[in-house]
């Protein structure tokens, strides 16, 4: 079975992408790919933020304020509000995820598959309509060897199940949820209590199986145990529970997605772009050693393009009642 990778674009061809007008030439390369493209040496963008917003708005009607995402205000950029920082340095302190032991297959190879790589996800699928395209953004970057991240393809991943699962799978729903709120498995596992919620708080329910707006291939989509909802869910028509049919379907899918062959581990440059469509696509982030590396990326959300499931719905995120943002999250 052929290995997922991404498309890998030269600087000038992925500028005159961006500036072809009239045609949404660049989403036309990020559709063929995939859903995964890269672009090494934007070194110049490290000093120019704005530039990086101006690239992010080719990829859809809006691009996100981070200030209304539900997001701990230590991910805010000084001057840009649509970028997130995601850092160990201080102020944002975002540790890396745990190193699993072995880290390496006996042949040498990363370790990408669930659930012994955890935190596989797709961006804050906890809202609804969630965001469309991340662009990532490398300043500094510890060793290639070390904190890689990971991507799997979830077309091709549905496309490989068998066809009596896609069936049993088509009409379900998922229902996702921030990892703050005491509804994550580990929670419910080791028996924290779920925190009362404002409405705009809730964990949201989304389609197991996502109809591509843009290629009409259909994909997987869901998270891994630490961002669905293991006390109502993890799905919403199944038995719920740790120990629940919604469980067991979540886990045999979430280790079929992550399979080496469905999987592409993006070794990190200073300098290097990476969008990826959370449409298609589940991302995750690995160890590497942040007592002795500093990190430091840039991150934008894209959205306006969810599909007919989420046609003219209203945004879960923002309060009703015309209060702020609650501050203070912790984004996953």
């Amino acid at each position: 079975m052929p290995q997922f990778t991404p498309i890998v674009l030269e600087i000038e061809t992925f500028r005159e992408k961006l500036d072809i007008r009239g045609k949404d030439a660049i989403g036309d390369v990020l559709a063929a790919a995939g859903g995964l493209l890269v672009v090494r040496g934007l070194h110049e963008l490290a000093n120019n933020p704005d530039e990086f917003l101006r690239i992010s708005q080719r990829f859809g009607p809006e691009v996100e304020n981070v200030r209304q995402t539900l997001t701990a205000e230590r991910f805010f950029h000084d001057t840009v509000p649509e970028l997130m920082v995601l850092s160990n340095l201080p102020p944002c302190q975002h540790p890396p995820p745990p190193r699993p032991e072995p880290a390496h297959t006996p042949d040498g190879a990363l370790v990408v598959s669930y659930p012994h790589q955890t935190n596989w996800h797709t961006d804050q699928s906890y809202r609804r309509p969630p965001p469309d395209i991340t662009l990532l953004y490398a300043i500094t970057t510890p060793p290639p060897d070390q904190g890689q991240t990971l991507f799997a393809d979830c077309t091709a991943a549905f496309n490989a199940l068998p066809s009596e699962v896609k069936q049993q799978i088509e009409t379900l729903d998922g229902i996702h949820a921030m990892s703050w709120i005491g509804r994550r498995a580990q929670d419910v596992r080791t028996g924290v209590q779920p925190k009362p919620l404002l409405p705009h708080q809730k964990p949201q329910r989304q389609p197991l199986v996502r109809v591509h707006p843009v290629t009409g291939q259909r994909s997987l989509y869901l998270c891994d145990s630490g961002q669905m909802d293991f006390v109502d869910g993890p799905i919403a028509e199944l038995q719920p529970g740790l120990k629940g049919d919604g469980a067991l379907l979540i886990d045999m899918l979430m280790r079929h997605v992550t399979q080496p062959q469905f999987v592409y581990a993006h070794e990190w440059h200073p300098g290097d772009l990476v969008i990826g469509d959370n449409r298609c696509l589940l991302h995750a982030a690995t160890w590497y050693d942040a007592d002795t590396h500093p990190r430091l990326l840039w991150r934008t959300t894209v959205r306006g393009n969810p599909g007919l499931e989420y046609a003219d719905e209203a945004r879960s995120w923002i309060p009703k009642d015309g209060t702020a943002l609650m501050s203070g999250m912790e984004n996953t």
